[in-house]
């Protein structure tokens, strides 16, 4: 039975979104073309009708999340974000949910190290939209360094709370970061 291309399209799109959620949550590396097929009701060998290896998914899974992190966190419909706009949209990024919903949240956090064993191609895929991203805040912040790291803070703290077992220090790692943020954006710049 032939699928038209809407179809594929359609499969394609559940395919990165499933893949995408299991390697936030457990690792891309870990996971088998199978076992991703299997979350969405399809066997192992129709993967290859929608990408030629598991490396070209990783690709597209990295430049899928990078742009809806950087819709979410940078890019609004405004010219310029505001400082307010950046402090709420840090203020959502450091908050237990984000900790504890991995699969929904950015991608930063869980699969950084993974993007950072890539192949060169999608280290720059990542490198192109972290820039865009550092590139909105420091248009709010005025101060490209600060943005930077603003950024890194955010990044190592979710990485910090997700690494730890109890909530409590999960909340105090996470509150030492919003309030260093909270100062940082909030200080203006000579």
């Amino acid at each position: 039975m032939r699928y038209s291309a809407d179809h594929k399209a359609q499969t394609r799109e559940k395919l990165l979104c499933s893949s995408g959620a299991i390697a936030k949550r457990g690792g891309f590396s870990a996971t088998g073309v199978d076992g991703l097929m299997k979350a969405i009701g399809l066997s192992g060998g129709a993967f290859y009708s929608h990408f030629p290896s598991k490396g070209e998914l990783f690709s597209a899974i990295v430049e899928r999340e990078l742009s809806q992190s950087l819709e979410r966190l940078g890019e609004s419909v405004e010219a310029q974000m505001s400082r307010a706009r950046l402090q709420r949209c840090l203020d959502i990024y450091l908050s237990m949910a984000h900790v504890e919903h991995p699969d929904s949240g950015c991608a930063l956090p869980t699969l950084g190290a993974e993007i950072a064993r890539a192949e060169l191609p999608v280290r720059e895929q990542a490198e192109h939209w972290i820039s865009r991203l550092q590139q909105a805040w420091a248009s709010a912040l005025g101060d490209e360094q600060q943005a930077w790291a603003i950024l890194c803070q955010c990044v190592g703290a979710l990485l910090v709370a997700r690494m730890l077992a109890t909530p409590q220090i999960q909340q105090q790692v996470l509150e030492a970061s919003r309030q260093l943020v909270t100062e940082l954006v909030a200080a203006e710049r000579d």
